[in-house]
């Protein structure tokens, strides 16, 4: 019997004290689609384009070496050296005015202690949805059904109506969430429903040196805030433009919004969604 018929019978102890291993010998299989060199490639490429797809990487891979693969391989090959396909995150698109603005307001805050900020009331308002962003939901399901009826959600144009909240947080409290309703915020509506019977309050608590956090948008800025400001002596503290995410409550509202996109069942009218804010 020759060496080769005696190997295919013996058993995995024996294997391995003849060949050293009881697994296939180096050699054996099917050969590799893609070169190491190749495989580099589709790294560098996705490194510099972080767009470009698996088929484009694919054509962009023929057209280099001449070397043909699926997609899928070329995925496995970017999974291997731990590259997935994520959404990016979404933010402001800044100018070079709005990068100073921010470094000298950061600068200018560095050395801020703790009882400093403690002093600090961050507020702002932000709008829930009948029908949110159902991307904040990731589901589970079988490769294929991605057009299951079961894993379908609809969405209604301009999020089916929603309500507009108020809401501030500081170092050592919170306001009660405040629905604004009945129309947008304007100055008055500002002044007349938040900021007297709602800042003016915490800010007695808080004493002195409380000092309010409210961005730039135009209810906020009106001349009529401005001397109702003046009258009760808050002091604001000067906010950059184009900078929401540099106030620590839209951490509050993304907590929020999963909380309101997650719950089961989920709102289906304006007062189902008003209660879930509360």
């Amino acid at each position: 019997m020759s060496t080769m018929s005696q190997r295919s019978h013996l058993t995995d102890s024996e294997a391995w004290r003849v060949v050293g291993s009881a697994g296939p010998r180096p050699g054996q299989g099917r050969r590799r689609a893609t070169t190491p060199n190749e495989d580099r490639y589709l790294v560098l490429m996705v490194r510099r384009h972080q767009n470009m797809n698996a088929t484009l990487l694919q054509q962009h891979l023929r057209s280099a070496t001449g070397t043909t693969v699926s997609t899928q391989t070329v995925r496995n090959r970017l999974h291997a050296v731990g590259l997935y396909p994520r959404r990016p995150m979404v933010c402001v698109r800044l100018t070079s005015r709005h990068c100073r603005d921010r470094r000298e307001w950061a600068t200018e805050h560095v050395n801020w202690r703790k009882i400093e900020w403690s002093n600090v009331h961050f507020s702002d308002e932000s709008r829930f949805s009948v029908h949110p962003d159902k991307r904040r939901i990731f589901i589970w399901r079988d490769r294929g059904s991605r057009n299951n009826p079961a894993f379908v959600h609809e969405s209604v144009r301009f999020g089916g109506g929603g309500v507009l909240v108020y809401g501030g947080i500081s170092i050592d409290g919170r306001t009660d969430l405040y629905i604004i309703r009945d129309g947008p915020l304007t100055a008055r509506r500002y002044r007349n429903e938040i900021l007297r019977p709602i800042v003016v309050p915490y800010a007695a608590v808080i004493g002195d040196d409380f000092i309010l956090m409210d961005d730039n948008c135009r209810p906020h800025r009106a001349n009529l805030v401005e001397d109702f400001f003046s009258e009760e002596g808050i002091v604001r503290m000067e906010w950059t433009t184009c900078s929401p995410d540099m106030n620590p409550i839209e951490y509050v509202w993304v907590s929020l919004g999963k909380q309101v996109a997650g719950r089961q069942p989920p709102p289906q009218t304006l007062q189902e969604l008003q209660a879930t804010s509360c």
